[in-house]
Parts: C-alpha cells; sequence; structure tokens
C-alpha cells in the first residue's frame, strides 16, 4: 500500500469560487453576522465555515482581513486566548530592553483591563515573550477587540488558542506520524564502503559524489519537528561512531498538555516518527549496519522537539517551535535550520522567531506542503511562504517536472527535491527503531535532504556567508538564472554546488 508521512493532510477537495466581487468585498461579506447581538460570538462551527469560505475563494487566509465578531469569535472558542504583536511595523523582536516598547505593551494592557469585565492584570497577561515582540493575553469582551485595533502599534491580533476544525480536523490530531518500518527493495539504494546505505534519490542530485568533497563536517544543523526517537542509536550513542568530531544534541521547547496554562515540557523524545525521519534525512550517520545515511552524514545535529505532528494547530505547538527557533538563533554552533512542518496560513508568533533567527544569519528551509492529491493545489504554506525562508517541495523522478502526487508547488517554492519513483517508493531514511528503515515522502523529506546538501556547501566553504552559500545552491539548480513559476530554481545538482563548476 502507498504509504505517505504527510506535512499538512487537508481531508477533502476545496472548490474554487469565481466571484465578480474583489476579495476585499467577499471576506466583508461572508463576514458580516447576521447576529443583532454583537455580544454573542459565533459558534466554533459558524468561525470555522467562515474561514473555509475564505480559503475556498482567495486560496489563502489572514486573521487582520476579518471583521470585528469573527476575530473575537474564535478568540473565545481558543480560552479566550489573544496575541497581540506589538511595536513597529516589522520590527518582530527586540535585542536590548525598550521603554517604548513597555509602555506600548502598557498601553495595550490597559485597553484590554479598561474594557473588560475582568480587572485583573495578573489574570490579563498569560505570556510576555522576553525576546519577541508580543504577548499573549485572556480577552473575554468584544469590546477589547474593537479598541486593540484602533492602536496603530499593535502589528497583529491572532487567536492564539482557536483550533481550526473546517477540514474535519481534530483539536489534538497527529497528522504526518508514523512509526513503522517498511521493506526497501535493493533498487532502490546503494552502499558506501562501510556497508550503509546510499537513498535512491542521492545518486539523481549527485550527493555521492559531493560527498568526495566534502560531508557536511562542522557545521551544525537545527531540525525542528516532532523530535528525535529514543530508540533509534544510529541517532543517539552511535551518531559519532565513524566520524568522532560529531554531536547530536536534543531538545524540547513542546508542551504536551490540553490546557493552555500547562508549562510541563515533555522533553526531546520523538513521539510521532515524523522527526526521526527529518532529522535522519539530514544527519544519520556513516555505518556497518546497513542501515541509511543522511546527505550530510558527518554534520551536528541539534534537535528540537516544538511540536507533536507537522500541523500547527494548537497553543502549545505554536510557541513551541517560536522557542525553538528563538534557541537555534541564539547559538553560534548553529548555521542552518531545517522546518518541516507548518500550517495554511501565518502564525504571528512564529513569524516573529523566523525573523529572529533569519537575523542572525540562520539560513532557514520551510516545506512547501504536502496534502492529499485533491487539495495540492493549495499553494505554498506558512512558514515556507515568508521571504525569509528557503521554499522546498518534492517532483517526481522523470524527464520533465512533476509535483509528486502530494507535493505543493507555487511561485514561492525556491528548490525541488527528486523523492518519488513512478512505482511510489518515496526516498528511504533511517527508521524510528534500531534496524528498521522507512520510505519518507512529500515536501518533509525534500526540504530535509535540501537541507542536508547545504551543510555539504558550507563545510566545504566554512568562511562563506548566508547568501553565497544559498547562491551556490541556485547555481547548481537546473533552472538557473531563470526561476520556474512552480518549482522555484528546480532540482540541485549537489556535486555543481560543492566543486563549483
Amino acid at each position: 500500500m502507498k504509504k505517505f508521512k504527510l506535512i499538512l493532510p487537508l481531508l477533502f477537495l476545496l472548490f474554487i469560487i469565481n466571484s465578480c466581487n474583489s476579495d476585499e468585498e467577499f471576506i466583508e461579506e461572508i463576514t458580516t453576522t447576521k447576529a443583532t447581538d454583537l455580544s454573542k460570538p459565533l459558534t466554533k462551527k459558524e468561525v470555522s465555515h467562515q474561514i473555509t469560505e475564505i480559503l475556498e475563494k482567495k486560496g489563502s487566509f489572514n486573521w487582520s482581513e476579518v471583521n470585528d465578531h469573527l476575530l473575537w469569535s474564535a478568540t473565545v472558542h481558543g480560552n479566550n486566548i489573544l496575541t497581540v504583536g506589538y511595536g513597529s511595523k516589522e520590527v518582530s523582536f527586540r535585542t536590548e530592553k525598550s521603554k517604548h516598547l513597555s509602555s506600548i505593551k502598557e498601553i495595550i494592557l490597559q485597553t484590554i483591563k479598561t474594557t473588560s469585565k475582568n480587572k485583573n492584570e495578573k489574570d490579563i497577561l498569560i505570556y510576555d515573550d522576553d525576546l519577541l515582540n508580543y504577548i499573549d493575553v485572556k480577552v473575554v469582551d468584544f469590546n477589547t477587540i474593537k479598541e486593540l485595533r484602533k492602536n496603530e502599534q499593535v502589528r497583529y491580533l491572532e487567536p492564539g488558542g482557536f483550533v481550526y476544525t473546517g477540514f474535519g480536523e481534530q483539536e489534538r490530531s497527529s497528522k504526518g506520524c508514523d512509526k513503522s518500518s517498511d521493506y526497501i527493495s535493493t533498487a532502490n539504494y546503494g552502499t558506501l564502503a562501510s556497508g550503509a546505505k546510499i537513498p535512491w534519490n542521492f545518486y539523481d542530485h549527485k550527493i555521492n559524489q559531493a560527498w568526495a568533497y566534502s560531508k557536511g563536517e562542522g557545521i551544525g544543523v537545527g531540525v525542528i519537528d516532532t523530535g528525535v526517537s529514543p530508540n533509534q542509536s544510529n541517532l543517539g550513542t552511535n551518531f559519532n561512531a565513524y566520524y568522532s568530531g560529531r554531536y547530536i544534541q536534543k531538545y524540547g521547547t513542546y508542551i504536551d498538555s490540553v490546557w493552555w496554562w500547562s508549562n510541563n515540557l515533555d522533553g526531546p523524545n520523538d513521539k510521532c516518527g515524523h522527526g526521526t525521519s527529518a532529522s535522519a534525512a539530514v544527519a544519520a550517520p556513516d555505518n556497518n549496519n546497513s542501515q541509511f545515511v543522511g546527505a550530510a552524514y558527518q554534520c551536528n545535529l541539534i534537535s528540537y522537539r516544538g511540536t507533536s505532528d507537522v500541523l500547527l494547530n494548537d497553543y502549545h505547538e505554536r510557541k513551541g517551535v517560536a522557542d525553538a527557533l528563538k534557541a537555534l538563533g541564539r547559538r553560534n554552533d548553529v548555521k542552518i535550520i531545517s522546518m518541516s512542518v507548518g500550517y495554511p496560513w501565518s502564525i504571528g508568533k512564529i513569524k516573529d522567531a523566523v525573523r529572529y533567527a533569519y537575523a542572525q544569519n540562520k539560513l532557514i528551509f520551510a516545506a512547501g506542503g504536502t496534502s492529499t492529491n485533491f487539495t495540492n493545489w493549495f499553494g505554498v504554506i506558512f512558514p515556507a511562504s515568508m521571504n525569509e525562508t528557503v521554499a522546498v517541495t518534492g517532483v517526481e523522478e522523470q524527464s520533465t517536472y512533476d509535483e509528486c502526487d502530494v507535493c505543493h508547488t507555487g511561485s514561492k517554492i525556491d528548490f525541488t527535491v527528486i523523492m518519488e519513483r513512478e512505482n511510489n517508493n518515496h526516498q528511504p531514511v533511517l527508521g524510528f527503531y534500531n534496524g528498521d528503515s522507512t520510505y519518507f515522502g512529500g515536501s518533509s523529506v525534500a526540504t530535509a535532504t535540501t537541507a542536508g546538501i547545504a551543510a555539504l556547501v558550507w563545510a566545504k566553504y566554512p568562511w562563506a556567508s548566508r547568501s553565497q552559500v544559498l547562491q551556490r545552491l541556485k547555481e547548481s539548480a537546473a533552472f538557473y538564472p531563470t526561476k520556474n513559476g512552480d518549482f522555484g530554481y528546480g532540482n540541485i545538482d549537489a556535486l555543481r554546488a560543492v566543486r563549483g563548476y
């Protein structure tokens, strides 16, 4: 049976609705409530229905475009948590204390207090980030939303605890999770002298030939995903068995709880399988136990369990990923960040965190999106849609470019990776348990593999800047110097990227 490990499995076909109205008129039309009493929120089903209508019409969604009542209703159905980004437009973080920003924050809190039945500031302020310019607050009154939207120092307002269920999603999901193993045909791999296995698609990208010049040594790659399996020794005690100069470090920023107020971190261990596969695609080591290697099998790996699955749809997942980005941004030994997780639309606190990590000169790769073959018309998802990230998707192994059965494409895509064969076999990677191997697909494996290729380039040219490494990737790709409207610069030639000719 064909098995996919998906970054965003949307469950049914979205039909494009033709309309002569502008997008703004359409959004105003469908979000204008018929209720005469605006003190009563829409039901959760009504909120999700309106979001679905906007997605069907525009193919995108942004909380800044909806009316006050819809935003407030979503906030109410998300434990009354409102995320408030504050300060000057596009200024996402601070490097030192600022009286100006502190005064803006106090005005926001005072606005909430004066427009709310809740007058206790201790109950209003849920979370105050120490680096990013946002706070999570408790909002119970409709008038609070109206007043906050008048403040020009408010960059964004988002219902931080609301979980969209318009595609039949559950409040807590397990999207992209799979810990099972696969039988890998001998036609789908080669071998190193040690006996370690080389995935079939590494030959398409000449990764095996690039290893003659670089194996990623000395470069730190941060992977933000579901963590790493404690049952896979090649991503544990045996990580440096064949190259003693490397290290793996595992952290956790995710809180596994249905309660927003919980602060018990869940630890670094993968309970899903997706993060183990993504980390393996980047950095699984050389070995003599016939297991698959990663693209940069001598790089250093820093894993962050920031989420429970690939769909960033609850409060703790969004905060966990943002905190992981901050932590990796602060590290001098990390040059590359790989994120094979995402969401259909922008999440303010993660957007702020991406901008912080980018400002620290990190090269950030993000998955363009994976869904069912009925919905892969959907555009590039967040955060791959950001200018600060490098968006990657997967394509089939054939002479003409064709996205994988479940991969998203679009103008935001920067690179592609061949990861699907005609027999539907995807890229094989190290499995969740010792001795296991598994197929890993979609834009998830494409992103992780590209991050590994970037590590090969940076290890070969350790003095290079982020832009110089990215430029080498571009110049090695199939469509350079032009950019294809769906596939970006196309497939990377890893040998050319490290060798330069």
